[in-house]
């Protein structure tokens, strides 16, 4: 236990008052705190928003004691609050962090590399928990933050540590090395992912490689450098004295050479040499990615001399490690959250967030097992765990595991309505799918459970088609965008048409914690969905229509004003409500010619505004026509400019400034002079990016499966109208999705692609309701129930969109509701 007289020496900082406060839990976000008492807050500064505005917040909810810059002023009326006062705060975090590592001599492995850390340290999780009491990074804990909050986490008990770091620039690793000084040392891959901040290729590698310099061991894949292993190489045998190298490849001298690979049935055959000997062994998968990833954790256990049995056996149990939470909807108005493949004290209190964040009105319930992992005495663990829950409002508990259920009196000291269950079986036994109504449902628990049992039977059983979103790629497909903007430019994000299609109640959810300043939706009563799930973002209605002013002022919803005659009505309505300065929105026309005043209306318009204290003017704003179109951009500025003189009009006649916006998604990018006092986020959010210079992620994917796999020999025709009259005998798939959920019947007939089993497959025939047929012939190991991508990661919605001759707006808002919508965060 550390206190902050402690901490105040370990990192130079200088202490407002005389404490000597305990302190356990370190936290850089003000929404996730569970522990005032014992909690010392971070104040890292931020590219959007700074900790230290977040410290009058965690001081009226208990916290007392922060690690807060030099220049901060500090709050003159909390004396007795402990300020420790530093340079650098981010400095401090990783200064602490480090100093904490070196009070362990246990084995600690550190991976990195471009892509499969987080599969990695999972793997190796599973693999070697039999034997070690293990701590580790939560989920992809790897930046500069997510490290030293990773390495706190260590304490006495533990007898192995595994931390991934990811770093996007050079410079970076040198600070994570000091933290986590691995013994073990992994490096998975090199590729092209996160090469912005990087001059080369070898400049990256270089980089990452400085994670190894006081290993004892390093480990890693000779085939995936890259093309640079014979520099990484070098680098391998110029560590230091007595460094033991261990290494794996398909093509050149390794340490386990690959010679053969045969995937059956679902599993991928291995036959390698090892020093000499000659093993055979099995991988429950067959995607060469994953086979990757479990050849370098055989080569990580061959180099903690486990036996070459114990290992065969251990790899053929691994699991598919799935780091997401999936949100859907559940049984009897519920909302199910379903992470029931790990369990961990950090992995739960971060699915605790999510839950919450997403709660809305709905009570959150917790179905929870048994912990099997944690370093600390059960007594202690689950009397914490009764109080985070507490802390962060769960309001009903179902624990599922021996333990857990002998810890029934922690709990029911606390949380009011909690039962337990000895299994699942158990629970399955006294539980109705009736006592669960108009929740929000987290199931969480360890593999062994089988919890995954419980998620299926709560989920409401629908379409076979589903629409995954995910909401990490979303947010940071936002904060690219955030990136580009001034300090004091504010964001609204656009909903309109249910979300493009993507449910706008779950995005809103995720927005409000992300705390975006506005929110715009096309109708009132798109805003009112979102008031009745909890959203207290404000919220700018573009077509407010004249019947809905009565619920739209109950809602506490702004109006766009796009018309003289409407804004004299409304003016007139809020009179009669008694109402004044009700926030409003003026829409100018400057060349789009769809809604708002043209310039030359602007005097009536400013005759009527300029004399009434009804509404006032929360912002101004126009909509560029074309601002993703070089050849367009000398209107685009033309626009601007009108846009401007209108602001300048409008403003001299109401005496008060408000918010001026004209950039839409693409604006923000290529006209960074039209930003001004806020911006507008689109489909930018979902990925779309002409330019391709953000580098967004693809956020939406539309998936299906196959019904049936039929023989039909050449001559022979498929779908309606005899249209695909086949050329050679063919394997006909057929795909549990139809012109009814939004597949175009324009894909028919060859012009559309899907992508099933890792390959592409063109559309045969007509696209009907609600099946679509593919060819699969040239396609091996096709069965029913496989999934089938229609749009994602391989098949792109662009591409889709081009096939079909429209664009991607149309093809996400033209997804049917009856597809299920899933949210997954990572």
């Amino acid at each position: 236990m550390y206190t902050t007289q402690h901490i105040a020496a370990l990192i130079g900082a200088k202490n407002s008052v005389d404490s000597n406060q305990s302190i356990q839990f370190l936290l850089t976000d003000s929404r996730r705190l569970v522990a005032p008492a014992s909690t010392l807050f971070f104040a890292l500064p931020g590219d959007r928003r700074d900790g230290h505005a977040y410290i009058e917040e965690l001081i009226a909810r208990g916290v007392t004691a922060f690690v807060v810059r030099e220049e901060h002023a500090l709050p003159s009326s909390h004396a007795q609050i402990c300020f420790l006062v530093v340079k650098d705060v981010l400095l401090a975090l990783q200064q602490l962090a480090a100093y904490h590592r070196r009070q362990f001599s246990i084995p600690v492995i550190g991976i990195t590399g471009s892509n499969g850390k987080t599969i990695v340290k999972e793997w190796l999780y599973q693999l070697l928990q039999e034997d070690e009491m293990i701590v580790r990074s939560p989920r992809s804990y790897n930046s500069q933050v997510g490290v030293p909050l990773s390495v706190w986490l260590m304490n006495e008990r533990h007898t192995m540590a595994i931390f991934e770091a990811g770093i996007s620039t050079a410079g970076e690793m040198r600070q994570l090395a000091d933290i986590i000084r691995p013994t073990i040392g992994i490096f998975t891959n090199l590729s092209d992912a996160h090469s912005e901040g990087f001059g080369s290729h070898l400049e990256k590698g270089i980089e990452k490689f400085q994670l190894f310099s006081q290993s004892d061991i390093l480990i890693y894949a000779a085939d995936e450098m890259g093309g640079i292993f014979g520099d990484i190489h070098q680098l391998a045998i110029r560590l230091r004295a007595g460094t033991k190298i261990f290494s794996w490849s398909r093509y050149q001298d390794a340490t386990l050479r690959v010679k053969k690979e045969q995937v059956v049935a679902q599993t991928t055959a291995i036959t390698a040499v090892f020093r000499g000997e000659e093993i055979l062994l099995q991988i429950p998968f067959t995607d060469k990615p994953s086979v990757n990833n479990a050849l370098t954790c055989w080569v990580t256990l061959a180099a903690l001399d486990y036996a070459p049995e114990t290992i065969s056996r251990r790899l053929q149990q691994l699991e598919p490690i799935d780091m997401r939470l999936q949100l859907m909807k559940a049984v009897n108005q519920c909302t199910l959250l379903n992470d029931s493949y790990s369990n961990d004290e950090t992995s739960l209190s971060l699915a605790i967030d999510y839950q919450m964040q997403q709660a809305g009105a709905q009570p959150a319930v917790l179905i929870l097992s048994d912990l099997l992992t944690a370093a600390v005495p059960d007594e202690e663990l689950y009397s914490r765990l009764a109080k985070m829950m507490q802390a962060k409002g769960i309001k009903r508990l179902i624990g599922i595991g021996p333990r857990i259920s002998k810890q029934g009196a922690v709990f029911r000291q606390v949380l009011s309505d909690v039962s337990f269950h000895t299994d699942t079986d158990t629970f399955f036994k006294n539980t109705l799918l009736s006592d669960f109504q108009s929740s929000i449902i987290l199931v969480k628990g360890a593999r062994v459970f089988q919890l995954e049992k419980i998620a299926n039977w709560l989920e409401l059983k629908t379409h076979q088609t589903q629409l995954v979103i995910h909401l990490g790629a979303l947010s940071r497909n936002i904060k690219k965008h955030q990136s580009l903007l001034g300090a004091a430019t504010k964001l609204m994000v656009v909903l309109k048409a249910f979300g493009y299609g993507s449910g706008s109640t779950e995005i809103a959810r995720m927005l409000q914690y992300q705390q975006v300043h506005y929110l715009a939706v096309a109708y009132i009563d798109e805003g009112i969905d979102l008031r009745k799930a909890g959203i207290r973002t404000p919220i700018m209605v573009m077509n407010a229509e004249e019947s809905g002013w009565e619920a739209m002022l109950q809602y506490q919803l702004e109006p766009e004003l796009f018309s003289a005659s409407m804004t004299e009505r409304f003016i007139l309505f809020l009179k009669r409500a008694g109402l004044t300065s009700y926030p409003s929105h003026l829409k100018i026309n400057t060349g789009m010619n769809r809604l708002g005043f043209d310039p030359g209306e602007l005097p009536a318009l400013l005759a009527m505004i300029g004399d009434q204290e009804v509404i006032r003017i929360q912002s101004v704003f126009s909509h560029f026509v074309a601002s993703e179109d070089p050849a367009a951009d000398d209107f685009t500025r033309e626009q601007l400019n009108v846009f401007m003189q209108c602001c300048e009009k409008i403003q001299s006649v109401t005496g008060y400034s408000f918010l001026r916006h004209i950039a839409n998604s693409s604006a923000i990018q290529r006209h960074p002079a039209a930003q001004l006092d806020m911006v507008r986020l689109g489909m930018g959010m979902y990925g779309a990016d002409r330019s391709g210079q953000l580098k967004l992620e693809p956020v939406a994917a539309l998936t299906s499966t196959i019904a049936q796999v039929r023989h039909v020999p050449a001559g022979k025709t498929v779908g309606y109208g005899r249209k695909a009259e086949l050329g050679r005998d063919t394997i006909v798939a057929v795909v549990n999705i139809g012109y009814a959920d939004g597949f175009s019947r324009r894909l028919g007939n060859g012009v559309g692609e899907v992508w099933v089993a890792g390959y592409r497959a063109k559309v045969l025939g007509h696209v009907c309701m609600d099946m679509t047929m593919i060819d699969v012939t040239d396609i091996p190991g096709i069965v029913p129930g496989m999934e089938v991508e229609i749009f994602g990661q391989h098949n792109s919605i662009d591409q889709i969109a081009q096939a079909a001759g429209t664009i991607t707006y149309e093809i996400m808002t033209g997804i049917s509701a009856r597809v299920k919508r899933v949210y997954v965060e990572e």
